[in-house]
């Protein structure tokens, strides 16, 4: 018998491949390098020596900013010598996003959202141009790149660098550190694209030993002022429907930290804080801590005492200086400079916050919710982070625990998820329809599931023109969709409600009427708005405000 010798060691095994993958990268763009600035007029030469087939490449393109200048060179490249890329990026925004598909330069996707190019996008996938991975959240894309999607090469953009690499990102911070901390240190090239080559940068947001390359782009990267919402295309619905949300949600529930989504009806209740909210009397119990860009809209409520904090996902055009003169409410820099961060934002919006509240394009009787409809593949963005309750917050508040559920001993409570809509919107088009777009849509892409932005399951309150449905007090699924259609109007879910029914909901508290919540319908007037106009909003400001040149009418 002999004595066991342990484990038998394998054949040497090379750990660093990666490390080495990236040297010969390098090496390969040295000729349109100096130190670790490229040559921009070099730019395609230098995406040709340092990509190779197949790579994932990480482009930055989020809801905002994008990396416009490394996006068009990468579009520029010889699919010869270039192709079959598997392209990570958060939001298709621009042409050349997908014209790297149509040029057989990139052959994969996985995306978050594609707002500005979702009806091209959705063509594409029919066509069979592009290979769609999934459709993410934002921080379920970013969480793959540490995990099963890291990129080989990143391409970025910030506002500045300095000639050792550290970069200055300023407001619109977004996704960058989180992209090139993914890439640099796993064996990634990261390349950001720059406004401005300085000496000394006035921040350093990324350290230059997580850059590898930077280029002074002939231009300003693209911004896009996407949470500007101008007072006058306000209606008089959206107003009834913030009157209604704030008796009906934010005042029952005390709702004090929350995030808002982008759309007019959610601008409407920003605006009638300082008027309505404040007759309420709802100042300093309401709507104090805030996940959200900076949304112009909030001014008034912030000049009027009503907002202790906002952390922002990014920056908004326009509200630079604004922001520097505001640092008890935002989070800058001592150089007064915002400090965005979306997927931090992002978790702020999914764990820390009592309510989410947004809309959407479509939404079934069963309340599940999609911006995919027919012939337009949007995405999710971010709602499906914040619009859905996490099961894993342990922190109480008085409006989490105001949706108390479980059985003693397991009792918890639930975030607040809200869905506002007008009931047709328009065009005659309606909001609430018997069966979602998305079902059609992935059946005919071969999706594994229907791309749903929100499940219904995770709704509580649903808000439209008709009233607020409370959907976490049903005891059933059946008395959740009575209680969805009787605010549903005369859409196809709301058309067949009975009268008698709808009188049985609001006895059961499962759905308020304007009159139950003792709002007049009648008062709900733009004279209820604290600021009307864009003009209004710099007023508001103390001339702070500078809104970009397509806002202005004066």
């Amino acid at each position: 018998m002999t004595a066991s010798r342990g484990p038998t060691r394998a054949a040497a095994r090379d750990w660093t491949r990666r490390r080495t993958a990236k040297r010969e990268r390098l090496e390969a763009v040295r000729p349109f390098v100096s130190g670790r600035v490229l040559d921009a007029g070099r730019m395609r030469d230098a995406l040709h020596a340092l990509l190779r087939p197949g790579d994932r490449v990480a482009l930055e393109g989020d809801n905002q900013k994008q990396a416009d200048f490394l996006a068009g060179a990468l579009a520029d490249c010889d699919p010869d010598v270039v192709h079959d890329l598997h392209l990570l990026i958060s939001s298709i925004s621009l042409r050349e996003h997908l014209d790297v598909f149509e040029r057989g330069v990139a052959r994969r996707l996985d995306f978050a959202y594609a707002g500005p190019q979702s009806v091209r996008m959705a063509q594409l996938l029919a066509d069979g141009t592009v290979d769609v991975g999934a459709i993410h959240t934002y921080v379920e894309l970013y969480a793959r790149m540490f995990v099963d999607l890291t990129p080989d090469v990143a391409l970025l953009c910030a506002e500045q660098a300095d000639h050792e690499g550290n970069l200055y990102t300023g407001p619109g911070t977004e996704d960058t550190p989180t992209i090139a901390e993914a890439a640099a240190f796993r064996g990634g090239v990261v390349l950001v694209q720059v406004n401005r080559l300085v000496d000394r940068v006035p921040r350093v947001d990324i350290p230059g030993d997580w850059v590898d390359l930077v280029v002074e782009s002939p231009r300003p990267y693209a911004l896009e002022p996407l949470f500007t919402r101008d007072p006058r295309h306000i209606g008089q619905v959206d107003i009834l429907m913030a009157m209604l949300a704030l008796r009906g949600i934010y005042e029952r529930h005390g709702v004090t930290t929350l995030n808002h989504g982008i759309g007019y009806d959610t601008a409407a209740i920003e605006l009638i804080l300082p008027t309505y909210g404040e007759r309420l009397g709802l100042r300093g119990k309401i709507c104090r801590h805030w996940t959200l860009n900076p949304h112009p809209t909030l001014i008034p409520a912030i000049e009027s005492g009503w907002v202790e904090s906002v952390h922002c996902f990014g920056g908004e055009p326009g509200t630079e200086r604004y922001v520097a003169a505001r640092p008890d409410v935002f989070f800058t820099g001592p150089d007064g400079s915002l400090r965005s961060n979306r997927v931090l934002c992002q978790l702020a919006g999914q764990y820390a916050v009592d309510m989410f509240i947004g809309s959407s394009l479509q939404i079934d009787a069963d309340a599940n919710s999609s911006t995919v409809t027919e012939g337009r593949l949007t995405g999710f963005g971010g709602a499906p982070n914040m619009g859905h309750d996490p099961h894993g917050r342990r922190h109480a508040s008085p409006a989490w625990l105001s949706l108390l559920t479980g059985e003693a001993p397991a009792l918890r409570g639930r975030k607040l998820v809200v869905q506002i809509t007008q009931t047709f919107r328009s065009g005659g088009t309606p909001a609430f329809v018997e069966s979602l777009d998305a079902v059609q849509v992935a059946e005919d892409a071969g999706m594994p599931i229907p791309p749903i932005m929100i499940y219904g399951d995770d709704v509580s309150h649903v808000v439209t023109e008709e009233g607020v449905a409370y959907l976490h007090k049903a005891t059933s699924l059946a008395d959740r969709r009575e209680a969805l259609a009787a605010v549903a109007g005369a859409t196809p879910i709301g058309s067949h409600m009975k009268e008698r029914h709808v009188e049985a909901l609001r006895r059961d508290g499962l759905v308020a009427l304007p009159e139950d919540l003792g709002v007049d319908v009648r008062a709900a007037k733009r004279s209820l708005l604290a600021a009307r106009s864009v003009e209004d909003l710099v007023a508001w400001s103390g001339g702070l405000y500078d809104p970009p040149a397509r806002f202005r009418t004066w």
